[in-house]
């Protein structure tokens, strides 16, 4: 299937034949019949992708800030490289869709096979949305005309926060689709609507919704048309759609505004804010969140847990169902809207109007009508000869393509010989992205392609971590060589489940730090010491939302399951001998008592060695990450940061550096990918194991 994405380093619009995304539980899959183009937001981003370095770099001043701190911490070079993976990452584009439903996930109880839905998935020939994020279309509405409902509910959201009341007057600036459609709901609401725009066509548009409006490129005051307009009383409230950097849109609507009037912002626009104008008024000021209640909330979008209506009336879904309820009972007209229709195979046509035709408002695209087998196109190949793999090179298969595997994962590989098969994500775009970049034969959306794949004898699993157990068993009894990402399991109902599978293959949890050149040179030099060592290891962490997927417990495990347990086997490896105890303990923060991010964890070793590790996420980003500190026998070796190792009363070693920083990462997969070929295991089995434990014993201490 064909899928629309926008490569934000080129400015390249592509349309990009890609698998067809997994039907996960939540979830429906969509056959596509009509989409719109968002003109102010894809325009946007299309622009943004044009630009040069310099311009982007203008344009997000916040970002540079960032990308300076981590120079200073983690090097140029791995800086330059995180930043170029970034903006080389695939942008699906649109986000107003409607068509057919033809597969539902597990969990779905909303919808059917065969149900006429709109939602919020991009312009692609095939969508799969989470049920929240879709609603039914009534018989009466075509499917050209509800795939602008999406579109339609960011301006009634905006319209719920101003909360109007009948009769009263609202000025609309800005009069993009998003503004001609508010226009409408606030004429439907029962306002007096006052519309301003420089687009005489867009003007006569909403004049003729029943808008008063004005062209404020003719040289109108617009503050001082809305005041003579309501008796000189001023505006009860003011809906900004308008996109441009200029502070003027919320200057003008709060001078255009009576007292204790409202102003909430659809749309973006420069905001230094004059403080007097809403200081002597008592202006409330709001900037709208898309589509409504429950946006961004995974809870709600992820996981299908729908609001109270008792509590909650208008969420995004119900939002969307008041939009479809209006255009079934005609009381709003999109049709007018529509400037511009393309087949979606002439997609690109319709991005180069975008560009070009600053009057466009609404570009319709439209879909052929063809049957689509969901089974049958989960894969795609990405070269023409048929795949003839290199004689006793492994052979590997790669299931996630997040930024683990594009910014790290296959970078430490690229050297290595190698043979590329399969690589799986649950969207497609990324597998096929980071496919074609990487030598791969076939991108999917379908494990199966992978597990299931004779010729594969090694797989990488790179996913969340609540699905490593499940992949790893799965692989392993499968016959294949396994390296997790960490974490090897997130419960020790899972260890022990992997514990007791009897297998020949090589397992590898990514441990990389234990293979850094510079813990090498460590171990190297530690090994010289027979007394008992003190080790320090620093984890400057850094704050994580406590929304994020990895401070869930049932996803990502918590911040030391999912990674805290790297510096547990790191402790481990420099100790050189078994753990013995663990004890830890957690700072708590009020409010987020859940989080598992300020930890200190005590260690004893059998040879009597002790280790500290402090995994702190209230530290500062220009600290370097992470420090290691060892004391033994009169002697001391501190590591910054993975980038230099410094010895203090050692014969002949004072410093070790590297030119960038090196966790390791190249020299884990070299040596997983040479056990393949040896037997010998790169990290002893029962190291990992011993490892997995005691971060389970940490977490099962720190929580109670």
């Amino acid at each position: 299937m064909k899928n629309l994405i926008q490569n934000l380093s080129t400015g390249d619009t592509v349309l990009l034949d890609v698998p067809i995304p997994e039907c996960t539980d939540y979830n429906i899959l969509i056959r596509s019949s009509a989409s719109v183009v968002s003109a102010g937001t894809e325009r946007m981003l299309v622009d943004f992708g044009k630009s040069n370095y310099l311009q982007k770099a203008r344009q997000q001043p916040e970002k540079v800030k960032q990308v300076i701190d981590k120079i200073k911490t983690d090097g140029i070079q791995t800086t330059i490289q995180a930043v170029k993976s970034k903006l080389e990452q695939p942008i699906p584009l649109g986000y107003s869709n409607a068509g057919t439903v033809i597969a539902v996930g597990s969990k779905v109880s909303r919808f059917k096979i065969g149900d006429r839905v709109i939602s919020n998935g991009p312009h692609a020939e095939v969508v799969c949305v989470p049920e929240n994020l879709c609603a039914k279309i009534p018989e009466n509405v075509e499917f050209d005309e509800a795939s602008f409902t999406v579109i339609s509910s960011i301006g009634l959201q905006g319209i719920r926060l101003i909360k109007p009341t009948l009769g009263e007057t609202v000025v609309v600036t800005g009069l993009g689709l998003i503004g001609l459609i508010s226009v409408q709901l606030l004429k439907a609401q029962g306002c007096k609507v006052i519309a301003s725009d420089f687009d005489p066509n867009k003007v006569e548009l909403a004049k003729s919704f029943g808008a008063d409006a004005v062209n404020v490129g003719s040289g109108i005051d617009i503050v001082d048309y809305v005041m003579s307009k309501t008796k000189g009383r001023g505006a009860d409230a003011v809906l900004i759609t308008a996109s441009t950097k200029s502070n003027d849109p919320v200057s003008q609507a709060a001078r255009m505004s009576r007292k204790r009037g409202r102003i909430v912002l659809v749309g973006v626009t420069g905001l230094e804010l004059n403080r007097s104008e809403f200081y002597e008024k008592e202006l409330t000021f709001q900037v709208s969140c898309s589509y409504g209640p429950g946006r961004y909330d995974p809870e709600y979008e992820q996981r299908g847990q729908d609001y109270p209506i008792g509590f909650v009336r208008w969420t995004e879904q119900r939002n969307f169902e008041a939009i479809l309820d209006m255009m079934h009972e005609k009381k709003i007209d999109v049709s007018s809207l529509v400037t511009h229709q393309y087949k979606f195979a002439d997609a690109i046509n319709a991005y180069q109007t975008l560009s070009e035709d600053r009057n466009a408002i609404g570009i319709l695209l439209k879909y052929e009508k063809t049957e689509i087998n969901p089974e049958k196109s989960k894969s795609v190949n990405l070269k023409s000869l048929e795949y003839e793999p290199i004689t006793g090179d492994p052979v590997i298969g790669v299931i996630g393509a997040g930024n683990y595997t594009k910014q790290t994962l296959l970078p430490a590989m690229s050297s290595l010989s190698i043979n590329k098969h399969t690589i799986v994500s649950n969207g497609g775009m990324n597998s096929v992205d980071v496919g074609q970049k990487n030598g791969f034969y076939r991108a999917s959306t379908d494990i199966k392609h992978v597990i299931g794949e004779p010729d594969i004898n090694a797989i990488f699993i790179t996913t969340r971590h609540d699905s490593h157990a499940r992949y790893v068993e799965t692989g392993l009894d499968n016959g294949k060589h396994v390296f997790v990402e960490k974490p090897l399991c997130l419960t020790r109902e899972e260890l022990h489940d992997i514990q007791s599978i009897n297998h020949q293959q090589i397992l590898m949890v990514g441990f990389n730090r234990r293979f850094s050149p510079h813990t090498v040179k460590m171990k190297e030099l530690l090994e010289t010491v027979s007394q008992p060592k003190s080790i320090i290891i620093t984890v400057n962490a850094g704050e994580i939302p406590a929304d994020h997927w990895t401070q869930d417990l049932e996803v990502g495990g918590g911040r030391i399951i999912g990674e805290g347990c790297h510096f547990i086997d790191l402790a481990r490896y420099l100790a050189g001998t078994k753990i013995t105890s663990v004890q830890a303990v957690k700072m708590e923060t009020p409010g987020h008592e859940r989080l598992e991010d300020k930890v200190s964890i005590q260690m004893t070793f059998q040879n009597g060695s002790i280790a500290t590790v402090l995994y702190l996420a209230n530290g500062n980003k220009a600290f370097p990450k992470e420090r290691v500190e060892v004391f033994a026998g009169g002697k001391i070796l501190t590591l910054d940061n993975f980038k230099t190792l410094e010895g203090y009363g050692w014969k002949g070693f004072n410093k070790f550096k590297t030119k960038g920083q090196d966790k390791g990462h190249a020299n884990g997969v070299k040596a997983f990918l040479e056990g393949i070929r040896t037997g010998v295991e790169p990290i002893p089995l029962e190291e990992i194991y011993e490892v997995t434990e005691a971060t389970f014993d940490v977490v099962d201490q720190i929580r109670g």
